[in-house]
């Protein structure tokens, strides 16, 4: 579970008074309401903005609050401080329901009340848990299930942190998975205390470094070593690929460092088809002391005249 700071999310400051804290609301309710905004994520970005506004407009949820800001940090983990336990109870507003669960641990649903006013006190959330996935290039096309192993903290009924376990899973890379993004993984982290719910599994996926192929977006380089012939006169090469070779033409008087492309040989992308792979000429000379070969090198460049500064 994450702490959410409310008034970075308003783009108010704590000292802000509810003028204020209303017209930030207002404006970014405008901004980012789902009925008219174009914006990326804005139906997060306004289900944020409300339920900061509904944590901040009453004074009561707004003290309470701010207490804990001390010590929690924006889209941190949150624990709470020592001997803190999830309120669960407080009496929310309409639509709170859809709230995330570091509002419900402060202040809530609506609804779970008991005779005489009492509430049912809420269990606590598991922590989340975040770990580092490393995937090579060919395991993002792959169909078949990844296993993972990862430490699961463990707390005791009042919230004391007793142990770790390792816990394992196989996962599925999903298509189109990027370098670098966070996939969630509900209710595989750390067990609720209280009988509240599992915490979440957050994997960052990281790209193995590969021998052959460099990563640009959905699409995959790699430099086809070619003798100065070869770019000279054209030739046919088996080009290797993230699922095995293809033939390439390169054609006559092709250039040092010139790109082609191969289609649907790149990675996958959100929508399931596969990037291009470019193929980058690179010329290589030979390594050679022979006399004959170096007299035959003079002939070319006799032959030839030409001169490759000319415009230089």
């Amino acid at each position: 579970m994450d702490f959410k700071d409310y008034y970075k999310i308003l783009g108010v400051e704590p000292s802000a008074d509810d003028k204020e804290i209303k017209a930030a609301y207002r404006k970014l309710a405008r901004k980012y309401h789902p009925d008219v905004s174009k914006e990326k994520d804005a139906e997060e970005k306004f289900k944020d903005a409300s339920e900061a506004y509904e944590a901040l407009k009453s004074a009561d949820k707004r003290a309470e609050y701010d207490e804990l800001r001390k010590y929690g940090q924006h889209g941190q983990p949150f624990q709470g401080p020592p001997g803190w336990q999830s309120r669960g109870g407080f009496g929310g507003g309409a639509g709170t329901e859809d709230f995330s669960d570091f509002f419900s641990s402060i202040f809530g649903n609506r609804g779970d009340g008991f005779g005489g006013g009492q509430r049912r006190p809420a269990g606590r959330k598991g922590q989340d848990v975040e770990m580092q996935l490393t995937v090579s290039l060919e395991e993002t096309l792959a169909t078949e299930s990844k296993q993972i192993s990862f430490q699961v903290p463990q707390y005791d009924a009042s919230g004391r942190h007793v142990s770790n376990t390792t816990k394992s899973l196989n996962v599925k890379i999903p298509a189109g998975v990027a370098d670098g993004e966070r996939i969630r993984l509900k209710a595989q982290g750390a067990p609720g205390i209280g009988g509240g719910a599992n915490g979440d599994l957050y994997l960052i996926i990281k790209f193995a470094a590969h021998a052959k192929f460099e990563v640009d977006g959905e699409n995959l380089v790699i430099n086809l070593p070619l003798a100065p012939w070869e770019l000279a006169l054209g030739t046919e090469v088996a080009v290797p690929t993230l699922t095995g070779k293809i033939n390439l033409k390169v054609p006559a008087n092709s250039q040092n460092g010139q790109r082609m492309r191969a289609k649907g040989h790149g990675l996958l992308n959100k929508a399931g088809a596969r990037g291009y792979l470019f193929v980058q000429l690179k010329a290589v000379m030979p390594k050679s002391d022979d006399e004959e070969v170096k007299a035959l090198w003079q002939q070319l460049a006799e032959k030839a005249a030409f001169n490759p500064r000319e415009h230089f």
